[in-house]
């Protein structure tokens, strides 16, 4: 039965209907939340609240895998011995984060074969900023720095928020990520305090990036279609709007501090509000790309792909030595 445990099946339609029209399960649910008790796979829950719960946290995971790839890349040709080591941890780490996330998810009952096979397709959305070029290591420093920095605004939040697995999954992403920022951070600097070159090479690559990063956290919330509900069941802790003022209170002064700008001239913080204000980014641009059309989409998908078709003998290495040794499942 769906809310009795680890299940991999969809729900009946019966079962749907009898979550969302039960009005006492749901009154005692939501007071379980409102004094601040984390729900379990084993809990019963509403339909929605499972359905947004694995949209949200399959979208994560999808993104933690797809953000790898264009750090990945740049692996062979990041500058120095050190710096490619830490790459490579870094990326490593990502992945892992995919399979905190992925595990998370399953326990409310989606199989992670389906859900690469809706990555694949398209049917599942990632991040928009992971659909972007790389250009040059710059871009990979502003990824490791202020991406991050964004994730990170946006994890913390949400680690606090009412589902046990994801909770307990972001707070190890949340530790592991505070070291990919300052790692970022490092190497912006040195870029931003190198020579005239590094750092028109660091301003140019902040340019590109400005509007993906004010993109990241989703559309205003007069616009957002998911945050009001995800926000009374603390799925989502914190509206865009607010993470996105957080993010600008945080590091704008930082890349300030540089003598880098960004490429909004309205972009100031309001003395008396205490907000900041800045020219409203293109969410056309922002729906293009997470609809698919974005400079990267295809290619990262193709790659995402061709990595899933040549790691069949693997996978499938391993399940038939689990078979014949009876080694159980980890």
């Amino acid at each position: 039965m769906y809310g009795g445990g680890y299940i991999f099946s969809e729900p009946t339609q019966k079962e749907q209907d009898d979550h969302l029209d039960d009005p006492v399960m749901l009154a005692a649910f939501e007071a379980r939340i409102g004094q601040g008790e984390k729900i379990e796979p084993q809990d019963w829950m509403p339909y929605e609240y499972r359905r947004q719960l694995i949209r949200l946290i399959e979208q994560h995971a999808h993104s933690e895998v797809m953000g790898a790839l264009p750090e990945g890349a740049w692996i062979t040709r990041a500058p120095g011995f050190r710096r490619k080591l830490a790459l490579i941890a870094k990326v490593q780490d990502e992945i892992g984060h995919g399979q905190l996330l992925y595990n998370a998810a399953e326990t409310l009952g989606k199989p992670r074969e389906a859900m690469i096979n809706d990555l694949l397709s398209g049917k599942s959305k990632y991040s928009n900023v992971f659909n972007y070029p790389a250009k040059t290591w710059a871009d990979v420093t502003v990824i490791g720095f202020l991406i991050d920095a964004a994730a990170i605004v946006n994890q913390v939040a949400n680690s606090k928020g009412s589902y046990g697995p994801y909770c307990r999954a972001l707070e190890r992403i949340c530790y592991e990520e505070s070291f990919h920022i300052k790692q970022g951070y490092d190497a912006f600097v040195a870029l931003a305090l190198g020579s005239a070159s590094q750092r028109q090479m660091l301003q140019q690559a902040l340019n590109r990036w400005w509007q993906p990063i004010m993109h990241f956290f989703g559309p205003a919330d007069k616009n957002s279609v998911h945050s009001e509900q995800l926000m009374r069941w603390k799925v989502k802790m914190a509206s865009n709007d607010a993470m996105r003022q957080q993010f600008l209170d945080s590091y704008v002064p930082k890349i300030w501090e540089l003598n880098l700008t960004l490429p909004d001239p309205y972009l100031k913080k309001n003395l008396e509000s205490g907000k900041w204000e800045f020219t409203e980014p293109d969410w056309e641009e922002f729906y293009k790309v997470i609809n698919g059309d974005g400079p990267c989409n295809a290619e990262r998908l193709a790659t995402r792909k061709y990595a899933e078709e040549h790691g069949h003998w693997v996978r499938q290495a391993l399940i038939n030595s689990r078979q014949q040794f009876a080694i159980p499942l980890a």
